[in-house]
């Protein structure tokens, strides 16, 4: 019985017939396929009518056999940051921060410390989805907070559950369908000291 081996780790493809290889392409037996499981051991299949599909099927258990150490390092990533409270996935994502200026980390801080962390702090990562994060823009609607300070703590938290669904801990985005906190810079008006002067005066 003659074999044909692929490049190195894809194992072989062989006819268990009386033909020799030169007519392998005119016999009607079957092609058969052997090769190393994810286990090591030695596997064989039987059943493909053409060299093209025996070369497909091992082409197709070798990309395999590539790809599960990396689905096997996602899965435990997935499961170390999913099994995260917020707040400890924060101080981690936070380290990666290094670009920001200092006046920047402490604007993070303070949302964190009186908005995030507050209402989000003990949450595990993996339990957060949209309704999680409508019902934390209700909070801060209920606590009257300032509509230019919402959206503020809204980009800081898309900005980590961004990372976090890179990762891979959220099937779909946690972001997807949420209306975030409608802040408009240019209808925010500062009084001029003329105007403040002529209100302060009418309450003397």
């Amino acid at each position: 019985m003659a074999a044909r081996t692929l490049a190195r780790g894809m194992g072989t493809f062989f006819k268990d017939c009386e033909h020799p290889e030169s007519r392998w392409s005119k016999c009607p037996h079957e092609y058969k396929i052997r090769y190393r499981n994810a286990a090591g051991k030695r596997t064989e299949e039987a059943g493909f009518a053409t060299q093209d599909r025996a070369i497909a099927r091992l082409t197709e258990i070798y990309n395999d056999k590539k790809a599960a150490p990396r689905s096997q390092a996602k899965a435990e990533c997935v499961q170390k940051y999913g099994a995260m409270r917020f707040e400890e996935y924060v101080e981690e994502w936070k380290a990666g921060q290094w670009h920001l200026a200092t006046s920047s980390v402490r604007h993070l801080d303070s949302l964190l410390e009186h908005h995030l962390y507050p209402a989000l702090g003990s949450r595990r990562m993996n339990s957060f989805d949209h309704k999680v994060v409508d019902g934390f823009i209700r909070i801060m609607e209920r606590a009257r907070t300032g509509l230019a300070t919402q959206a503020n703590a809204f980009d800081k938290l898309r900005a980590i559950l961004l990372d976090a669904h890179r990762l891979g801990i959220f099937p779909d985005d946690p972001l997807v369908g949420v209306k975030p906190p409608q802040y408009d810079p240019a209808r925010a008006v500062i009084p001029s000291l003329e105007i403040a002067a002529r209100d302060t005066s009418r309450w003397r």
